[in-house]
């Protein structure tokens, strides 16, 4: 059996579960157990440099090393500082979206670069 839940919209100890959600009688109030403890886990986390640094849309970052770009015989020099970067989800691992001057719109990895 599960524990009793309170509900966090008027504190009553009235609330049941229905299935995966979990219902108040007394205000009506429908809320996820599950969902509620993930969301501030997901906002945490977020997008962080190879130090660790929380980065967010619009910074500045300085790639780490050099990186061939794929397709092309060119390469981004480690020491290039790359500005107004745009933070985007990815299954590969690309989550930096950006411009770099002579090369122009690419993918970065986070683990590559450090905020400025």
């Amino acid at each position: 059996m599960t524990e009793p839940m309170t509900c966090p919209k008027c504190s009553s100890e009235h609330a049941y579960q229905d299935r995966d959600l979990w219902v108040c009688p007394e205000c009506a109030h429908e809320w996820s157990a599950a969902g509620d403890v993930a969301a501030p886990a997901a906002q945490e986390a977020g997008v962080r440099d190879a130090h660790g640094n929380a980065l967010s849309d619009g910074d500045s970052v300085i790639v780490m090393k050099d990186l061939k770009v794929k397709g092309s015989s060119s390469i981004v020099k480690g020491g290039t500082k790359v500005r107004n970067i745009r933070l985007q989800e990815a299954t590969d691992g690309h989550n930096i979206a950006c411009k770099i001057d002579g090369i122009g719109a690419m993918n970065l990895k986070s683990e590559f670069v450090k905020k400025a």
